[in-house]
């Protein structure tokens, strides 16, 4: 009840704009027609509005109660969603998931989770940080950021619960412009050093974690997309997930270096879920992790 206001009266008001008359509403609500009428009228007297117009033989919605009958539908419908939720977290689901996903992750099975979390959980509040590498685990760290998916980074990070979820390929690519994609020589550690080398670096350290550094001269990128559009326009050579390029080296606007040596650059990275230890994931964030762990991610050729 809101002040003299209760939602059986807003059901009411909706239900006679369903049903199209006062002794429908009463048959579609069982109650007796008298019972529907005092509904209605306690409504206007504690508001001070007439909504319906009874000078004919049928009461008739007068505009303001057209009006208030459509603001009614929208709060009954807001109390729904109160009930709802307010069940759910009874049973274990938690009031917000915070989802931090770095941009090695491929978009398709995130995308395909999350519709997956919202037909499962309708009411549950999913806020979605996009971020550059080693952001997604540091805002699992401070506590912004509930679950993070990312390719970790060598270290001990004891107070992270890891879930694999996929291998993706890491792919050393050119522009067919650079040097290198004409390159006659075996692409050693030693020929690709005398090149301008393209990296992922995270901003927040100095100079900061890299994937596979071989050249002593770097530019060095936070956003992934960015350092493709340098790497197309041929400005140094990279490794890039395969699913980012897949488009690029079909189209000839990348090609593929052929570097054979593990030692020189790593073939794959891991992708993970990771938690903090101490926090229990909730519901919500239990049925997402078990979701993309059950999807085909694959593995890219």
């Amino acid at each position: 009840m809101i002040g003299a206001l209760t939602l059986d009266q807003l059901r009411v008001l909706v239900t006679i704009e369903d049903t199209g008359s006062f002794s429908a509403a009463g048959r579609k609500l069982r109650r007796v027609q008298s019972a529907i009428s005092h509904a209605i009228q306690a409504l206007e007297d504690a508001q001070g509005v007439q909504l319906f117009d009874r000078s004919g033989r049928t009461p008739r919605f007068t505009d303001a109660g057209r009006v208030l009958a459509v603001q009614a539908r929208q709060v009954l419908r807001q109390a729904e969603a109160f009930e709802r939720t307010a069940q759910s977290m009874a049973a274990g689901l938690e009031p917000e998931l915070s989802i931090a996903v770095d941009n090695f992750v491929p978009s398709g099975p995130v995308i395909r989770g999350l519709a997956s979390l919202q037909r499962a959980f309708p009411d549950l509040t999913v806020t979605l940080f996009t971020e550059g590498i080693g952001a997604a685990e540091r805002r699992v760290r401070d506590g912004s950021a509930t679950l993070g998916m990312c390719a970790l980074m060598p270290s001990t990070a004891q107070d992270l619960q890891a879930s694999a979820l996929t291998q993706i390929t890491l792919v050393p690519v050119v522009a067919p412009s650079h040097p290198l994609a004409t390159e006659a020589r075996p692409l050693t550690r030693e020929i690709l050093a005398e090149h301008v080398q393209l990296i992922l670096t995270d901003p927040s350290q100095r100079p900061g974690p890299s994937f596979s550094v071989v050249s002593p001269r770097v530019w060095r990128f936070v956003d992934i997309t960015r350092r493709l559009e340098f790497l197309r326009a041929g400005f140094g050579w990279g490794t890039m997930p395969h699913h980012l390029v897949e488009a690029d080296l079909a189209a000839g606007h990348l090609l593929r270096l052929s570097i054979e040596d593990p030692a020189v650059l790593p073939g794959s990275i891991g992708l993970f879920a990771i938690h903090d230890r101490r926090h229990p994931l909730g519901m919500g964030a239990r049925w997402l992790l078990a979701e993309l762990q059950r999807q085909g991610w694959g593995t890219t050729p």
